[in-house]
């Protein structure tokens, strides 16, 4: 029996112990989404854990893949105690959390930036009577962001999935860059900087990449992918270089970066976004402000395979660290106490 689970006399485990994760559930590619399934993974080894949607429009492949349960009352299929994480979502404005047991305790891991979530998921009514709520931030750049308290876990990421491997002879130096297929995803300088290095002979692949079609001249080295074409694990390590620099959106961790890492890629990436944090410019990767610095790194390291080995390696020992089975069973224990 795990060290952390106890049961009662009639062999069943204490609904104390369990531990319920909440997220909507909606896209099979999202970073909380799939922060959410991988600490089920983890805490799973050490608990009894359950998995509750809380969007309507749950998606039907992750259901299938998953033990996801849906929240009914009629059915009386609820939370029934323990504690309850959620992850990219909240309780607010449901009607359930009024009528199930008290959780003993109650966790919210932010991956955002909207402070009104935080006041209006840790600011209790009077006859809810759940305990206070724990903050978990996911990047210090978050944390000094909002300015709150919180302890910061990085999201979690199984980095044994992401593994250097040797770039295929004769192949075209390759650049790429891996996300879900939305605008807020996608800068509007990037499309001019694609278009200057497919001229300079650079490969490029963009999977989430659907809506540049229109912006983006049809070019013999250009693959445009829709999200989710490859596996993350089996997309990254056709690339010799990662690149990444969002719209609208600004990346409290950045996961994928993360992976590309693990692959044992250099990345360049935006300046603004948690990944920051991880990335000394020019060691383990490349962090740029303007749009001619990004075009100047992937230049250089077009230029120099040997650069791209070193800085590889570098990213690659740098992402075992922070998610190392020591670093990793640090982050479990909070959520087991």
């Amino acid at each position: 029996m795990p060290a952390n689970e106890w049961r009662d006399s009639s062999g069943k485990i204490s609904a104390a112990t369990m531990i319920h994760l909440f997220n909507g559930f909606q896209n099979p590619f999202g970073g909380s989404d799939l922060e959410t399934l991988e600490l089920y993974r983890l805490l799973s080894a050490d608990s009894e854990v359950r998995l509750w949607a809380t969007s309507s429009r749950v998606s039907g492949e992750l259901m299938r893949q998953f033990p996801i349960r849906r929240i009914s009352l009629p059915k009386w299929n609820v939370p029934d105690g323990g504690t309850y994480v959620f992850l990219g979502a909240h309780w607010r404005n449901k009607i359930w959390p009024y009528l199930i047991p008290r959780p003993r305790r109650l966790i919210y891991v932010f991956n955002t930036f909207h402070p009104k979530v935080i006041a209006l998921t840790t600011r209790m009514p009077r006859m809810l009577n759940w305990p206070d709520a724990e903050l978990v931030l996911i990047s210090d750049f978050q944390k000094r962001m909002l300015q709150v308290d919180g302890v910061v876990h990085p999201s979690p990421i199984d980095i044994e999935r992401f593994l250097p491997q040797p770039a295929k002879p004769g192949r075209p130096f390759t650049l790429g860059r891996l996300s879900r297929d939305t605008p807020d995803k996608h800068h509007a300088d990037d499309v001019p900087l694609y278009e200057a290095l497919l001229a300079g002979g650079v490969a490029l692949r963009i999977q989430g990449g659907m809506l540049l079609k229109d912006r983006l001249k049809p070019h013999s080295q250009l693959e445009l992918l829709p999200q989710g074409r490859f596996a993350a694990e089996e997309f990254l390590p056709t690339l010799d270089v990662f690149y990444y620099r969002s719209g609208s959106h600004v990346e409290t961790f950045g996961r994928v970066v993360f992976e590309a890492m693990a692959c044992g890629l250099p990345v360049v990436c935006h300046s603004h976004g948690g990944y920051a944090d991880h990335i000394r410019h020019g060691e383990n990767g490349f962090l740029f402000e303007t749009t001619q610095q990004a075009g100047q790194i992937l230049a250089d390291l077009q230029a120099d395979p040997g650069l791209r080995a070193t800085v590889g390696r570098k990213a690659r020992r740098t992402v075992e660290q922070l998610f190392s089975l020591q670093a990793l069973r640090r982050r479990l224990d909070f959520y087991l106490h």
